[in-house]
């Protein structure tokens, strides 16, 4: 089994992510989206500055999440904040996902599909959605179903599921993420069992609504050595 792409996401503290520049980590994630976790494009702009003095291997590209952004909204901010991946967890359509490639080619689009209980609720998510978007995203990010909002609930789904999803993302050569609930105590089963390319983890590495340094730290170690 190859080893797991690591994303921590809903980054804020600029001390924190200091103190995260010994780990091997992939990706790291900024929420543009309104959330407690939102930051400015500014705030953004000076937390990525701080990529460039990683300390293990080449710096973790950085993600920017975003809920149904208008093409301008998206112009906007990647104007000032050098983001590497767009992460969409809205309703974005397989044509919208096509422009946003067309209008930013310098990024790669990533798709969040929510993962409800059984497929009849999953609002139209299950894995055959994902031929409309074969070609027109980069990477599928697989998250808890939240009928009130876009995901980010910290609950896992039923991870039974992930394989109709893998086999899918496979035919159209997508990589495959899992999110939703992730934490240091269950995420070397989700490896072991499912075998995703990439874990994404924000509320899990988390202490009273804070990014906690020891839980990231025992996050990626658990990914990197599962």
């Amino acid at each position: 089994m190859a080893e797991a792409v690591v994303k921590i996401c809903g980054l804020q503290d600029v001390e924190v992510l200091k103190s995260m520049k010994r780990l091997p980590l992939d990706y790291v994630g900024f929420v543009f989206a309104e959330s407690r976790r939102k930051v400015s494009p500014e705030h953004a702009s000076e937390l990525i500055a701080e990529l460039a003095g990683w300390e293990n291997g080449k710096p973790p590209l950085a993600a920017g999440v975003f809920v149904n952004p208008s093409l301008d909204e998206l112009a906007s901010i990647l104007s000032t904040v050098p983001l590497d991946v767009v992460q969409l967890h809205g309703q974005e359509s397989a044509d919208y996902c096509r422009a946003v490639k067309a209008a930013f080619p310098q990024v790669q689009v990533w798709k969040a599909l929510s993962v409800a209980d059984s497929e009849a609720n999953s609002a139209g998510n299950g894995p055959h959605t994902l031929q409309q978007y074969a070609g027109t995203i980069d990477a599928l990010l697989l998250d808890t179903y939240d009928p009130a909002g876009s995901g980010g609930l910290g609950r896992t789904f039923e991870w039974e599921r992930i394989p109709a999803y893998q086999q899918k993302a496979s035919e159209y050569g997508l990589p495959l993420f899992v999110a939703g609930g992730l934490h240091p105590d269950n995420v070397r089963e989700l490896l072991n069992g499912y075998a995703p390319y990439g874990v994404d983890v924000s509320s899990g590495v988390e202490s009273d609504g804070m990014k906690d340094i020891v839980k990231i730290t025992a996050f990626v170690e658990r990914v990197k050595q599962s």
